[in-house]
């Protein structure tokens, strides 16, 4: 007779439980919808108030005050781009950095997650590596 005891407690320690975690996505579920419809007054509210007045010069390309003059086809240099990318590579080195500070402190990880960062920063030599050859680094 106990164990059916024991089970009958069990099941209702289960509704509790999933009734708690449902309840729990339920607040984000009604946060995301208060969220929506507080964005969606805003724009309509903006749609309502705001004036609409098209003139010619209104719809004309606005670029940082020159007027649109010629073609919209203009050459930029590449290295730019490649110096942005570095930089995107060398921030995410240092991203993945700090969570593998906080596992090689943690006790039984060290030594495989010393080699685990030389591969890393092997990787990233190597594509450092080959853009000094290749010339990318050299600012003309």
């Amino acid at each position: 007779m106990s164990e059916q005891t024991v089970v009958v407690a069990a099941d209702a320690y289960d509704v509790v439980v999933s009734a708690d975690y449902f309840q729990s996505y339920s607040v984000v579920g009604l946060l995301a919808v208060v969220g929506g419809l507080f964005v969606a007054v805003a724009f309509g509210a903006g749609r309502l108030l705001r004036p609409v007045v098209p003139t010619p010069e209104k719809l004309l390309t606005y670029e940082c005050g020159v007027d649109p003059v010629g073609e919209g086809w203009a050459h930029t240099q590449v290295r730019y781009y490649v110096y942005a990318f570095l930089y995107v590579i060398f921030a995410i080195d240092s991203i993945f950095l700090f969570p593998w500070a906080t596992v090689f402190a943690a006790p039984g990880y060290g030594a495989t997650t010393l080699v685990e960062m030389f591969v890393f920063l092997g990787f990233l030599a190597v594509g450092l590596l080959y853009a000094y050859k290749k010339g990318v680094l050299a600012w003309t």
